[in-house]
């Protein structure tokens, strides 16, 4: 539970474009540390006969790994399968490249109807030995071919959900989460009846404190699997969030100036195994302080602070209730904590 809260209502996906190269693209930055293990040269003419690639190909730089320059310049050649995944990688990591729909033709050409499935298997088979960034890259591929690939977004969403939850600092943490749950909302949109999305999409809700989300969510999924484990497993979580969902709803009713519907929900969890989140008892000062009782105001605001010492939304609450009754000392106490601290954010 956190400060999220505050924002649930208006919480949307971040991105309804289902086509990779018209999206903001929040991942190609983790992965553009590949591009150096490249060069670029153009194939020759005889390669491009034999390969009937001529017409699309002549003139365009292809993809080479710098440990494959030697044996490319040698006159040995490389293999077509080879030049073939290097441009799924470039394609991969960028999808806006500039040769990119070159390379796709080229791809087109060699593989035929066969090169989603094949794109999808090898990322799938990449993501169950733990090599996320190159499932990654494969599944981006996917879906510059095809932005709608059913099983591509499906594969994208699942591989930036481990990416995500094998750590990193909050930049790359909160991308990959925001895109995970950008494609697991596409692909519950674009088939609806995906159980597997709808598990997963809870999951992320719930850790990002959208509890009624989860929730929902959740019971959708109950509504279309057939697996009996996951469905067993979800009924749990669900009985863990019966807590967590009211106390959002009271909150929702606060942010929405329902405070004595807020109140009426949040005030029976003040001692109960949820005491120790803070934004219960900020939501309940909120609440209190809006409806003229500034004494449980200001106790709820009180314990915030034993809680969460540096929150300054609430010192703030703290120094309007000392404005109010006339208390400038602990008014003036507050203020300049509140000072201090906005002073050491800035340093930072």
């Amino acid at each position: 539970m956190s400060k999220k809260i505050e924002q649930v209502q208006a919480v949307n996906r971040g991105d309804t474009e289902p086509d990779i190269t018209k999206r903001s693209d929040r991942v190609e930055k983790y992965l553009k540390s590949y591009l150096k293990d490249f060069v670029f040269d153009e194939l020759s003419d005889a390669f491009l006969d034999k390969a009937g690639a001529k017409e699309f190909m002549a003139g365009v730089p292809i993809p080479l790994r710098r440990s494959c320059i030697e044996q490319f310049q040698d006159g040995e050649g490389l293999k077509t399968t080879e030049i073939a995944e290097n441009m799924i990688w470039i394609i991969g990591i960028n999808p806006t490249f500039r040769y990119a729909e070159h390379y796709i033709t080229f791809l087109v050409s060699l593989y035929h109807a066969d090169v989603l499935e094949g794109l999808l298997l090898e990322g799938r088979d990449a993501a169950e030995k733990g090599e996320f960034d190159k499932a990654c890259i494969y599944f981006r591929a996917c879906l510059r071919m095809k932005p709608d690939y059913l099983d591509g977004m499906y594969s994208y969403a699942r591989v930036c959900r481990d990416m995500y939850l094998e750590g990193g600092d909050e930049d790359y943490i909160g991308n990959l989460k925001a895109e995970a749950i950008d494609y697991f909302e596409l692909v519950t949109e674009k088939e609806p009846e995906f159980a597997e999305a709808y598990y997963y999409l809870g999951y992320a809700y719930a850790n990002l404190g959208l509890y009624i989300k989860a929730d929902i969510t959740w019971k959708q999924f109950l509504d279309k699997t057939m697996d009996l484990k996951q469905k067993s497993e979800i009924k749990e979580r669900m009985q863990q969030l019966e807590g967590p969902v009211k106390i959002e709803a009271g909150c929702n009713d606060i942010l929405s100036g329902r405070y004595e519907d807020g109140i009426i929900k949040l005030q029976h969890y003040r001692d109960s195994s949820f005491k120790t989140w803070w934004p219960l008892f900020y939501y309940l000062g909120v609440a209190y302080s809006r409806v003229g009782d500034l004494k449980e105001a200001e106790q709820c605001f009180k314990t915030v602070l034993t809680l969460q010492p540096s929150h300054v939304d609430t010192m703030e609450e703290l120094a309007a209730i000392y404005e109010i009754t006339d208390d400038q000392e602990n008014k003036e106490k507050y203020l300049q904590k509140i000072e201090l601290i906005r002073s050491q954010i800035t340093q930072h």
